[in-house]
This record gives structure tokens, sequence and C-alpha cells, in this order.
């Protein structure tokens, strides 16, 4: 029986291949959670009259973690379900705030890929770039996974 929602296998992809996630709009309660189950209890996320007078930002910016996160949860579930062995490295780029009522999704091109040292596994990296519903990348960055090889699942089964 074919399992839906299977990630890709390394073996499966080109350098140069590219994806879009669907999209997610950010709510105050996506922040609000965030802000409070990290401890990032700072008065940019949570007092109006703070953010009205002090900030460097109009509207109410979401913290780029809160971004990632979702980020990568697009990604994953799209992606890396069942073929996602670890994650090993990232560099980020934050271009512009991300705010409560945007709409983000993630545009992802393969640009690398190699063998691992263990024989069935590769590496994959991609640049991600979080994409706002007006077309502007707000955040970039370039994940390197670890990832199943369709030949090494296919023999464990």
């Amino acid at each position: 029986m074919k399992l839906l929602g299977e990630g890709f296998y390394w073996t499966d992809l080109a350098t140069g291949d590219r994806f879009r996630t669907f999209g997610r709009t950010i709510t105050e309660t996506d922040i609000v959670n965030f802000v409070s189950a990290m401890g990032m209890l700072e008065s940019l996320f949570l007092d109006a009259e703070f953010r009205a007078a002090h900030s460097a930002i109009p509207g109410r910016p979401a913290p780029a973690a809160l971004a990632l996160g979702l980020a990568e949860g697009m990604v994953l579930n799209a992606t890396g379900q069942g073929t996602g062995l670890a994650f090993l490295h990232m560099e980020m780029n934050v271009v512009a705030p991300v705010l409560q009522g945007d709409t983000i999704h993630v545009e992802i091109e393969v640009t690398e890929i190699r063998p691992a040292k263990k024989a069935g596994r590769g590496l994959v990296r991609t640049r991600n770039d979080i994409v706002n519903q007006r077309g502007e990348t707000v955040i970039t960055y370039t994940p390197l996974r670890l990832m199943a090889g369709r030949h090494a699942a296919e023999a464990a089964q």
C-alpha cells in the first residue's frame, strides 16, 4: 500500500530542483504562544504601547525564530516525512520583518547533493527563501540535511 505524504529520498533529487510550499498566515496567537513558550517576553512582542512608542518596525513583528520554525514545518511536511534523518547545519539571513497577518510560504532550491559516509544516506543542502504575500523574501536559510536513500529504504522493507 502506498504511504501518502512520504518525503523525497536524496537519490530522487537533483541539483537545481525547485519546490514551493503552501502558505501559512502568522496570527497573534502564534506570536503570543511562541514568545511565551520560548521565554522571549520582550516588550517588542508583548507590549502594544511600548511598540507604538519605540519600535522601528511598523505593525506587530513576529520573531524570526517563529517564522523559521513555521517554515521548517511547511518544508518538512512536504519534503522530509519519513526520509529526513537529521538537520546538520544552516546559515540564515533575515532580510525583512514578518508581521502579524503576513502569509508566508517557502521556495526551495536544491543546491548540493552528495553521498554520506554511511551507505544509503545522502547530504542535501537547499536554499530556502521564506516569502511573504507581497512576493518579498523575508528570510533566507540554507539547511544541510541527512536524508535516506530510496534503495536503502527498499532494502529495509
